[in-house]
């Protein structure tokens, strides 16, 4: 016979016969006659019967369909960190008409997000960048100034998760964007960025190391880069621009946005990254939120890409400004789509 054991209240002891306990079954249930099983029945538990061709063609018919039909997008986000997937939070649940591709090279989405600085857990944001925290209902300690989520990944988890759900978006993860679709207006001259050049991460990888790997095209109305400063896709797309504005004629004065007036969008001719500059929190998260824009008609680039292309100040480990980068960044895409959306189909027709 077990022992009995003492439960003590505020009231009185109670002795309590762990053995007259009676155990209760736990069920899982679905809508599969033969898939009900009793966590106190191991014994006779048994997974549902299956080919496993039909697991390959599970995969592959939904993964071909999404990518015929993401093929011709509304918005491509490059980069699934916290400020582009908090973008496609705002965009999707805003715009559900909008059909919105997710393009991320690493398997893994989530950017630098899932741990807060130097491998630590916690994750600090300044305010007012709490108020996006209450929109995803994620808890947080409310240190006045600034609040700290007890773990990044419960940020990233919870973004991800609510990113995924809905139906007018897919991320494409393991895929790498080699280059930008460009547009030339036959009136103006002006360069428009209408799409991107994508490929299996892999295979981006290693072109050197193998024959001509041809890549695959995403149309697209608007691309929002988010693709940060670090790795080997770091700032692809300003790094890209930077190329194609030396491409017409030899640049002798830098392009520096923050030098206009209203840094609107830019001529792609005569680009020049700015280069990022040494850590001040303080002036970096302001600079990040404030510059996210269209940086040339059909670019709209946000987070610490930014940057690289206004040679604004990194923040390191706060990330109050990647997620209000990401919230601007979508206002940034709807205030400039119906335009390139005319423009795209004067171009070559609507779809």
């Amino acid at each position: 016979m077990a022992p009995p054991t003492r439960i003590e209240t505020t009231t009185s002891v109670v002795e309590v016969n762990l053995a007259k306990v009676s155990k209760k079954s736990i069920k899982l249930e679905s809508q599969a006659d033969n898939a009900e099983v009793t966590f106190a029945d191991w014994e006779n538990f048994k997974f549902a019967p299956i080919r496993e061709s039909t697991v390959s063609r599970a995969m592959t018919k939904r993964y071909f369909a999404d990518l015929d039909k993401y093929t011709e997008s509304d918005v491509v986000i490059v980069g699934a960190g916290s400020a582009g997937l908090s973008a496609a939070y705002v965009l999707a649940k805003n715009r559900p008409n909008l059909k919105i591709a997710i393009i991320e090279a690493s398997v893994s989405p989530g950017g630098g997000c899932w741990l807060g600085g130097q491998l630590f857990s916690a994750m600090v944001l300044r305010k007012p960048a709490h108020l996006f925290l209450d929109e995803l209902e994620i808890q947080y300690d409310d240190e006045g100034d600034y609040v700290v989520v007890k773990h990044a990944a419960l940020f990233m988890s919870t973004l991800l998760s609510k990113v995924l759900q809905f139906p007018n978006v897919k991320l494409f993860n393991a895929t790498a964007v080699e280059d930008l679709i460009t547009r030339r207006d036959e009136n103006t001259g002006e360069l428009r960025i209408a799409g991107v050049v994508t490929n299996w991460t892999l295979v981006a990888l290693n072109h050197d190391t193998q024959s001509c790997m041809d890549p695959n095209t995403i149309n697209c109305n608007i691309v929002l880069s988010t693709t940060g400063h670090d790795g080997p896709f770091g700032a692809f797309s300003a790094k890209r621009l930077e190329e194609l504005g030396k491409a017409p004629k030899d640049i002798t004065q830098g392009f520096r946005p923050q030098e206009r007036a209203q840094p609107v969008a830019a001529s792609a001719d005569g680009f020049q990254l700015g280069g990022m500059r040494g850590l001040d929190m303080n002036k970096a998260e302001d600079a990040i939120v404030k510059g996210t824009r269209e940086v040339v008609p059909g670019l709209v680039i946000a987070g610490m890409e930014l940057a690289e292309v206004d040679g604004s100040n990194r923040m390191g480990p706060t990330f109050g400004a990647m997620a209000l980068s990401g919230v601007k960044a979508a206002e940034s895409v709807l205030n400039a789509f119906d335009l390139r959306k005319k423009q795209n189909e004067t171009c070559y027709g609507a779809q």
